[in-house]
């Protein structure tokens, strides 16, 4: 069999600034449908790209992925149909439902790096560019709008429309606005602002930490030291690394699934549950839900 090689799509997804996941089979123990090498894609909202494994260990996997994207932390996931203890650098995962065959798959994050836009071509705004780079920011130019999972903004034109891309930054919700000015024109601009005391308050003038920067390479390294020291450690605002998923539990099971147009569900059978829906992590458990519904009680996440 041909497998499907996802290094062009994962190239997309990072240039586009998408999260995702890069799952890899590393280990399969006899009978898996997945081999070693196999491979896939998983996206914020749970979707997938690729294969690695039947229903039943693909389910495992997907929401497994959910719960890596937003720390960004590479996992390896045991997956095993027996109960086994946690093992050192392993997140092992007990599906009865797999054929016999255990997998253990490498769960690679792929998040984006922030993204700082910078205002203007002088040489500040050069060296930060520069700077910024060499840190693993994302950098970028203004275009005219404030991209919609910026970190910062650095208004470094000294001249022309300051005023504009910092109330369009401010009203966007960027965590740090930068303005790149003496203290006094730096006011002025900030006084002209057509937004409330709260939000002209955000904006930081002169940018930068005071550490007596002199040349344009020292006042970019003081800005984005001030950056560093504003960014969050938790997951950064901006677009969602994970998007909202409702999750629910095999009855048969008892596994996590996600609630996908693709995945698994019936209406309950029963009068009594009349409208409920019943979610499955595959084909196995359905049958065996339908054959015997009352062996099989909803919990408060079904």
């Amino acid at each position: 069999m041909i497998r499907q090689d996802l290094s062009q799509r994962a190239a997309e997804l990072r240039s586009a600034r998408v999260p995702f996941v890069h799952a890899r089979v590393v280990c399969a123990q006899a009978p898996t449908s997945a081999k070693p090498g196999d491979e896939a894609i998983i996206h914020a909202d749970g979707s997938i790209e690729g294969f690695v494994g039947g229903d039943c260990a693909q389910a495992s996997v997907r929401a497994v992925c959910l719960e890596a994207l937003p720390s960004g932390l590479p996992t390896l996931l045991r997956i095993t149909p027996d109960p086994e203890p946690d093992q050192p650098g392993k997140r092992v995962l007990h599906n009865p439902c797999l054929s016999g065959g255990t997998l253990e798959v490498f769960l690679e994050p792929s998040v984006p790096p922030p993204l700082v836009q910078v205002v203007g071509d002088s040489p500040t705004a050069r060296s930060l560019a520069d700077i910024g780079r060499s840190l693993g920011y994302a950098m970028s130019g203004w275009d005219g709008r404030v991209e919609g999972d910026a970190a910062a903004l650095v208004v470094a034109s000294h001249g022309g429309d300051e005023a504009g891309p910092i109330a369009a930054a401010l009203d966007a919700g960027v965590p740090y606005v930068g303005l790149v000015a003496s203290a006094k024109r730096g006011a002025s601009i900030i006084a002209s602002l057509e937004v409330d005391s709260e939000a002209k308050a955000r904006v930081r003038s002169p940018a930068g930490l005071d550490i007596g920067a002199g040349t344009a390479e020292e006042i970019a390294l003081s800005i984005l030291a001030e950056i560093v020291s504003c960014q969050p450690r938790a997951p950064r605002p901006g677009r969602p690394l994970v998007e909202s998923v409702c999750m629910a539990t095999d009855p048969v099971c008892g596994m996590s699934v996600i609630m996908s147009q693709d995945a698994l569900s019936c209406e309950h059978p029963d009068p009594s549950h009349a409208g409920v829906s019943v979610w499955f992590c595959g084909a196995g458990c359905r049958k065996a839900f339908l054959a015997d519904p009352a062996s099989y009680p909803l919990s408060a996440s079904s």
